[in-house]
């Protein structure tokens, strides 16, 4: 495999040279890998010609390092291409430092920043009752859909804690119900009247109509009388919120999000909605918070006249 020229950098030509050359003919580095380091690594070396008067490379240290990061924010790159360019970085560096180039790392201290956390997608009230009306509740099948979404919405259930609900986890004449989540953790959770109204009609109207041959104590069903698979459950909510006319990308998961949402929207403790969702750790709840900081916004921003 033969290496491409390194671009030339001033002082720090040679280095980089010999890293490339190192990466792709020694590591067997694709090209696209290659071209990607050498891309990063020209960034750099341009910034300490320009901003640090072309230091020696052992004179990198620590703050140089934050410095340039910094710079490459202010220049409006992605936090994904910073997290890049670290890596790149790390992987130099370590480099430099076992062919004896420099004395001490500089990136031994430098911590990537984390990834972007992405906020979930989350119904609105009127996209629930919207995709509440899809099934048709004459039919078996129907009737279980509406009391599937119905209880999804109203308890924030996991999809697999959904599938997996026995007839006994039911606890309807207390307005609760029993799960297993995950790390086989049980815990009861309250539902309100109307899912439980919806659950009594399809365990009366529905369910004795779901396939000869009936699994006896699971509660939701497919149309053979087996249990409803997780795989099912995607199925039916993506078919039925094409039919509701709603564009987001809506998932099983969603119901769950849109549940911890509206219930912190309308006063309720987070540390009561870490509870209801099963989180061992109430950091992975806040999420929902800044999901209604968010919509608090928007709302400001749709409403207020001098907004």
């Amino acid at each position: 495999m033969m290496a491409q020229k390194a671009p030339t950098v001033g002082p720090y030509t040679d280095q980089l040279a010999d890293y490339l050359h190192y990466v792709t003919v020694e590591r067997g580095l694709s090209a696209n890998t290659r071209t990607s380091y050498q891309q990063d690594l020209t960034q750099l070396f341009q910034y300490l010609i320009k901003a640090k008067d072309a230091c020696a490379l052992n004179d990198v240290d620590r703050f140089t390092i934050l410095d340039f990061l910094k710079q490459l924010e202010t220049e409006g790159k992605s936090r994904n291409s910073v997290i890049h360019m670290v890596s790149s970085l790390r992987k130099f560096f370590e480099y430099a430092y076992a062919q004896e180039m420099i004395e001490k790392n500089p990136m031994d201290q430098v911590d990537p920043p984390k990834k972007a956390q992405h906020l979930p997608a989350v119904l609105t009230v009127d996209e629930v009752d919207a995709l509440l009306a899809v099934p048709d509740t004459n039919t078996p099948l129907g009737l279980r859909n509406r009391t599937l979404l119905e209880v999804m919405y109203a308890t924030g259930l996991r999809v697999s804690e959904l599938v997996n609900l026995k007839l006994d986890d039911l606890h309807l004449e207390i307005g609760l119900i029993k799960t297993l989540g995950k790390g086989d953790k049980e815990r009861v959770i309250p539902i309100g009247d109307i899912a439980t109204d919806w659950l009594r009609r399809y365990l009366a109207e529905g369910r004795p109509f779901l396939g000869k041959q009936q699994v006896a104590d699971v509660i939701f069903l497919n149309d053979h009388g087996r249990q409803l698979t997780r795989q099912g459950v995607w199925k039916l909510i993506k078919q039925m919120v094409r039919q509701a006319g709603i564009t987001k990308d809506v998932s099983p998961h969603t119901l769950r999000h849109s549940f911890a949402t509206h219930i912190l929207e309308n006063g309720a403790d987070l540390r009561i909605v870490q509870e209801l969702l099963g989180h061992s750790d109430i950091s992975t709840t806040q999420i929902y918070t800044h999901i209604s900081d968010k919509r608090l916004t928007e709302v400001y921003d749709k409403t207020h006249p001098r907004a």
